[in-house]
């Protein structure tokens, strides 16, 4: 059986596509500012844990804008649908709640495509008007920043690379969940510390963790000095899972 090691040109002909059923993921996010003693997920939200338990169906998505100045916007939400297959829609707001038609069971990313940066914060409501904020693009700019994924149905993601800093003067426990599809609980990945005094926490793991299909993954961080500014990306491979296998 041959041994195959991949080359800097692999990665390069991953991202230009030229790798068949194979592409390349990159996840980042950060939290405005994170309360002492406080866990929390690493995305737009402060202080607060994603609302995982809110995708218990597949729905529409309500665009909730917090700004005037926002009318007319287009933007682009992408997550998986019900069969956990990936899907986006792009969205114009129109109102103070612009409600889609596309239903989605993840929402990962969403970005504004056409129009100036945002001005207000603009939420991405489950459902209805008022329903649970499962993303937000913060004022300024244009795109969430989620460090949070769903494996898409059919792929296997094989996780590269992880790293997480923190604002100068404070530090913080970093976890990596995730919760294996069929499981119902989430838990450690991977678990670091990060100090703003010490610089960028960064981890190349030498063998890809594979994470099957359908599986959720959550960057978390419990801050314990100074209320902080806290930021988390990781890398994955995305590779089509052969049939029957």
């Amino acid at each position: 059986m041959a041994i195959y090691f991949p080359t800097e040109d692999t990665y390069l002909n991953i991202a230009r596509g030229l790798v068949k059923d194979t592409s390349h993921v990159h996840k980042f996010g950060a939290v405005p500012a994170m309360s002492v003693s406080t866990t929390g997920t690493v995305w737009d939200v402060n202080d607060t844990l994603y609302p995982w338990s809110t995708w218990s169906s597949a729905d529409v998505v309500n665009i909730e804008r917090n700004n005037v100045g926002d009318n007319g916007k287009d933007v682009t939400v992408i997550g998986l649908d019900a069969n956990y297959n990936e899907v986006s829609e792009t969205i114009t707001i129109d109102g103070a709640d612009t409600l889609g038609t596309t239903e989605f069971i993840r929402v990962f990313r969403a970005f504004v495509v056409d129009g100036s940066t945002n001005i207000g914060d603009i939420d991405i409501e489950y459902g209805a008007a008022g329903g649970t904020t499962v993303a937000r693009i913060t004022a300024g700019k244009g795109q969430t920043l989620m460090s949070i994924y769903t494996v898409p149905s059919g792929y296997t993601a094989y996780l590269m690379q992880g790293t997480m800093s923190c604002q100068d003067g404070a530090d913080a426990t970093g976890d990596m969940f995730i919760r294996y599809f069929g499981q119902t609980s989430f838990r450690v990945g991977h678990s670091f510390e990060v100090s703003g005094d010490g610089g960028q926490y960064s981890y190349n793991f030498s063998v890809p963790i594979p994470i099957p299909e359908k599986s959720d993954i959550d960057v978390r961080a419990s801050v314990r000095s100074n209320n902080a500014r806290v930021a988390a990306a990781f890398c994955i491979i995305l590779v089509k899972t052969p049939i029957g296998s």
